[in-house]
């Protein structure tokens, strides 16, 4: 499956260049945000395809609608991110604060305390990040197939796919994925300014075939709703 990921944005003979031109030009200017939304719509219509079994790669046009999916994808990301942040920055912050408290009063216990607090805040945080990186291509894919934004913090929608061996499967792959993309981009910053560019177009590629391995999954997980999209499909009326 991984080598039908990598071979995905080619599949358009035509336009995959093209595709990755923007792709890669829009990574390299996602500082500006609005470019890295787009390139996160773009991700979305992704998973959207291919959860249909369609492996026409999209393209990048109706920019406006790529925006506005790539603001929600974002918001998506954000929230399930934004909770091991707090947690582990409470955790942290509390043991940072009973370090610095006990050494002013030469207290071991505190001091203790406070290590012991920074090492289980940063384990902590370690933890909750791998849960939230777990969980939230799962939630984009959600949104992706329904349109809103509350499936995408749906338990009984998500715990299904979370929980198979199908989904866990597709997301390691897409780790594999994006971290021998990130080994090749280790490489070519060894070149300056040349290296920071070819790493943006190498990241949006991987990033297409993560996420076209996600949206594969959730597919399969969920055929009911794929073959309802398929029935609704082939019931359109002939232009």
């Amino acid at each position: 499956m991984i080598q039908e990921s990598l071979q995905y944005l080619r599949t358009d003979e035509d336009r995959w260049v093209r595709t990755v031109l923007i792709g890669g030009i829009l990574s390299l200017l996602s500082a500006l945000v609005v470019p890295m939304f787009l390139v996160l719509g773009y991700l979305v219509r992704v998973v959207r395809g291919t959860m249909h079994d369609d492996d026409r790669p999209p393209v990048f046009d109706e920019w406006g609608n790529l925006l506005v999916d790539g603001v929600k994808a974002f918001v998506v990301a954000f929230v399930y991110g934004l909770v091991p942040g707090i947690i582990a920055a409470v955790v942290i912050g509390g043991g940072i604060l009973s370090f610095v408290v006990g050494g002013g009063s030469e207290s071991g216990s505190l001091i203790g305390l406070g290590m012991v607090g920074v090492l289980l805040g940063s384990l902590l945080a370690l933890v909750l990040s791998l849960l939230a990186a777990y969980v939230i291509p799962a939630a984009i894919a959600a949104f992706a197939e329904t349109d809103r934004m509350g499936s995408a913090f749906s338990v009984g929608e998500l715990r299904p796919v979370l929980t198979s061996g199908t989904y866990a499967t597709a997301w390691v792959s897409g780790i594999a994925v994006l971290f021998g993309a990130g080994l090749i981009a280790g490489v070519l910053n060894a070149i300056p300014i040349l290296g920071q560019i070819a790493t943006a177009f190498l990241g949006f590629y991987a990033a297409v075939s993560a996420y076209y391995l996600i949206g594969h999954a959730w597919g399969e997980l969920r055929e009911v709703e794929v073959a309802e999209h398929d029935d609704a499909m082939g019931e359109s009326p002939a232009v």
